[in-house]
């Protein structure tokens, strides 16, 4: 193996918050921290990039002042071990826009697009530590065979801390939770 194959010593050892929060942008892009260990997260093709980008756009027009909807920065689910969490699309309070890190009282909604290689982490893990960390929804974007986007959209029981399952939308988006929103995915 290669010396450039090796991946840096900091990849092997448990991370604290600390230290994560003294790490460049470079440093932390393509990674989570799961129980204080780095997760390499695959990057996305471009047509799942583009499909987060253009449901970030529709949620964030949707939301109004109050909430912002953006792409691809972490949500520090907990501090000690710690877990961050980089969802695709993030819609979170506007007035916590400069602070560091985004926590889930700060999150209202997260959005997953499935990626071959995700599909587990995406379907089981994410979803009970979203749950268990009180994002109020979730929604799963998954791909079908015929390339049209399905969202599984679920909604937080706040007494079990556990999602439960809400609608699904085969190609375009008609919500009325969190709030109205249309979108038509299949443009893609």
């Amino acid at each position: 193996m290669s010396p450039e194959m090796v991946a840096p010593a900091w990849m092997h050892s448990r991370i604290s918050a600390e230290q994560y929060d003294s790490w460049s942008e470079e440093q932390c892009a393509g990674i989570e921290i799961v129980d204080g260990m780095v997760v390499v997260s695959p990057s996305a093709s471009k047509r799942l990039g583009r499909l987060a980008r253009l449901l970030a756009n529709a949620l964030d027009t949707a939301a109004g002042p109050d909430w912002n909807a953006d792409t691809d920065f972490d949500v520090r689910l907990q501090d000690v071990p710690l877990t961050n969490r980089r969802p695709d699309v993030i819609v979170y309070r506007a007035e916590t826009v400069d602070l560091t890190p985004t926590r889930p009282e700060h999150v209202l909604l997260v959005v997953e697009v499935v990626s071959p290689g995700s599909e587990t982490t995406d379907r089981i893990v994410k979803v009970d530590q979203y749950a268990k960390a009180g994002i109020p929804f979730y929604w799963r974007v998954e791909q079908a065979a015929t390339g049209v986007p399905i969202v599984h959209t679920h909604v937080l029981d706040p007494a079990t801390k556990a999602y439960r399952d809400g609608e699904v939308f085969t190609s375009t988006v008609k919500a009325t939770t969190p709030f109205s929103i249309t979108v038509d995915l299949a443009v893609i």
